[in-house]
């Protein structure tokens, strides 16, 4: 299960990194009998173009999404926890150690469950922020072609 966990993290922070640069290949063809340098100059001036328009720019995308939750450790702090009450519950009824056993194993169980709570969260947020990410290259790259089809060129 942890390791399909930590699978699915790289999966989806490799998404993120990478959804700038894998979009469909975009063919452009100077209908205008463009040369080379005026497409180059046409392509630089509609990239500035659908990034003002946009506020995206896929050289510097915004990949915010929250930090990773702290790997592993939540059951044993959680037991530690769990314990430290249960001996203190313990004392008060008289038995210190058999309150701090009960309080460990509890602390422990609830402990791992915060783990794996924030480790799906974790994920649902990269996951967010890739669609997110993806969604706004697209309107980027719908910019650009508009852009691109006034200057004369064919999109396919």
């Amino acid at each position: 299960m942890r390791t399909n966990l930590i699978v699915g993290l790289m999966f989806g922070l490799g998404l993120l990194f990478l959804a700038p640069h894998v979009h469909a290949q975009t063919f452009v063809f100077p209908e205008k009998g463009q040369s080379p340098e005026q497409q180059e100059l046409d392509d630089f001036k509609c990239y500035k173009w659908a990034k003002e328009q946009t506020g995206y720019d896929p050289e510097h995308p915004n990949l915010a999404a929250a930090p990773p939750p702290p790997s592993g450790g939540g059951g044993l702090r959680g037991a530690m926890g769990g314990a430290a009450l249960g001996a203190i519950g313990g004392a008060i009824a008289g038995n210190a150690g058999k309150g701090a056993a009960i309080g460990a194993a509890a602390g422990g169980g609830m402990g791992l469950m915060g783990q794996r709570a924030a480790e799906q969260e974790y994920q649902q947020d990269v996951q967010q922020a890739s669609a997110k990410n993806q969604q706004t290259r697209a309107t980027f790259d719908r910019a650009h072609n508009v852009c691109m089809e006034a200057k004369g060129y064919k999109i396919g």
